[in-house]
């Protein structure tokens, strides 16, 4: 029944598709095969399938081609934008610094003349006793000369009473009397001269207390130039102070502990700040000195802050163009399948790419790993850890020092891996984080 069925197809079909022979001869035989109108049109129909399919499959291949291109085109004019925003955002931080370097210079030549004026000051109020100690000498000197002048009257009275004695005696007493006479006339020289030195000594008083009064008003102005200098300062500390503290918090580590640590591990002992001299200022400085306190310990914290950034690995470890491959948490295995926990972050890039310390540190692995191929191991204060994996290249050893920026190795291929890229893991006291944490707090900052 089937052959019957075919022979009719063939039959109507032959009009359209006439029934093909292909002869094959041989030496001592000649055979054909056939070609009936229903066998080329199945042949037919299969090679317009596979036509069709190769036709989707390329459109299907160049649509992703084209999407690729374009997400590497976005994801360039991306980068592109963040490294302007970067620049800028570099450019407006020097800026800012260099203006609160210039009001600390300011601040200092401030804090110079009132040191200097509050010694004049001083040297004046000194200058000022010694006059006053000097007046009260003379007026004891005064008082006791005017005392002897009374006794020397009461004593002549007595000695011009007593020349009404015996006619011997009076010419003695005259002469007494005439003594008398010239040792009162030396004592009113003597008194007129420090009449005149006691006059003296109230004019140079009284230009003491003028010179005194003047340099009062130059030291309220010197206080109001103070209180605007100190106000631009106290301002700046704090714009620059927040975001740092801002940054720290977002990758869980306490500034306040932290820059305790680095003060125990950097700073010496040293002296006063503020001028000896300012110490002796009244009640009106007061106010001052503690505001200029609180902005050295305000300048002392920032430094504080930039000894703690460069050992802390905020920044990426490639300056060349990259992408993200692979984010950190739980993802599907590249390899082997199923979910398994990523404990770092994948950045692809060319191979041979150099890559860099994010911040100072010690060398304590480099070598090869299982799984991670050519591994380097960075410690970092504060019980920080970072790897890189997949290296194509090691350039450090280990025991070695390195300080942010500072190239240690090239991006490969080696270990378990599927393609060129670096593997960057951090760890905090041995737990690993999400780096792309320290990369974000970082770039809202700088």
């Amino acid at each position: 029944m089937i052959s019957a069925f075919l022979n009719t197809v063939n039959a109507r079909l032959g009009r359209y598709f006439p029934e093909q022979r292909i002869y094959l001869k041989t030496e001592s035989d000649m055979r054909y095969v056939r070609l009936t109108p229903f066998a080329q049109i199945s042949a037919t129909t299969i090679l317009a399938f596979l036509f069709l399919w190769l036709l989707f499959s390329t459109t299907i291949v160049l649509i992703e081609a084209t999407q690729s291109s374009g997400e590497r085109d976005q994801s360039g004019r991306q980068q592109r934008l963040f490294e302007q925003r970067l620049s800028a955002l570099s450019q407006d931080l020097n800026l800012r610094t260099n203006e609160a370097i210039s009001a600390q210079k300011r601040f200092n030549k401030a804090l110079a003349q009132v040191s200097q004026m509050q010694t004049t000051l001083l040297a004046s109020d000194d200058q000022l006793r010694e006059l006053e100690t000097g007046i009260d000498v003379l007026q004891n000197t005064l008082r006791r000369a005017i005392k002897e002048r009374d006794a020397a009257r009461a004593e002549t009275k007595d000695i011009k009473a007593k020349v009404k004695g015996p006619k011997g005696v009076k010419r003695s007493i005259q002469e007494i009397a005439d003594d008398a006479q010239d040792s009162l006339y030396y004592m009113a020289e003597a008194l007129e001269s420090a009449a005149l030195n006691t006059g003296t000594l109230e004019d140079e008083i009284a230009s003491a207390e003028e010179m005194i009064a003047n340099l009062e008003h130059v030291q309220a102005g010197t206080n109001l130039r103070s209180e605007l200098i100190l106000a631009r300062l106290e301002e700046a500390v704090e714009l620059s102070t927040e975001p740092l503290r801002n940054m720290f918090s977002a990758v869980g580590l306490d500034a306040d502990v932290l820059l305790d640590q680095v003060r125990d591990g950097y700073l010496g002992q040293g002296g006063p700040l503020i001028s000896p001299a300012l110490e002796k200022l009244g009640d009106t400085q007061d106010g001052l000195i503690n505001r200029a306190q609180l902005i050295v310990n305000g300048f002392d914290t920032l430094n504080l802050y930039a000894i703690a950034i460069q050992n802390i690995p905020f920044g990426i470890p490639l300056q060349n163009k990259y992408r993200l491959t692979s984010s950190f948490g739980i993802r599907t295995d590249p390899k082997e399948g199923g979910k398994r926990m990523h404990e770092g972050t994948d950045f692809a890039s060319g191979y041979g790419a150099p890559l860099y310390a994010p911040a100072d540190g010690i060398i304590i692995y480099a070598n090869w790993e299982s799984g991670y191929g050519r591994l380097i191991k960075i410690s970092h204060k504060f019980g920080i850890e970072t790897r890189y994996g997949h290296l194509s290249q090691l350039r450090v050893k280990v025991g070695q020092k390195v300080s942010r920026g500072e190239r240690i190795g090239d991006m490969g291929n080696s270990g378990r891996s599927t393609g060129t890229h670096l593997h960057y893991e951090v760890r905090m006291n041995g737990k690993p984080v999400n780096p792309m944490t320290f990369i974000r707090a970082a770039k809202n900052v700088f």
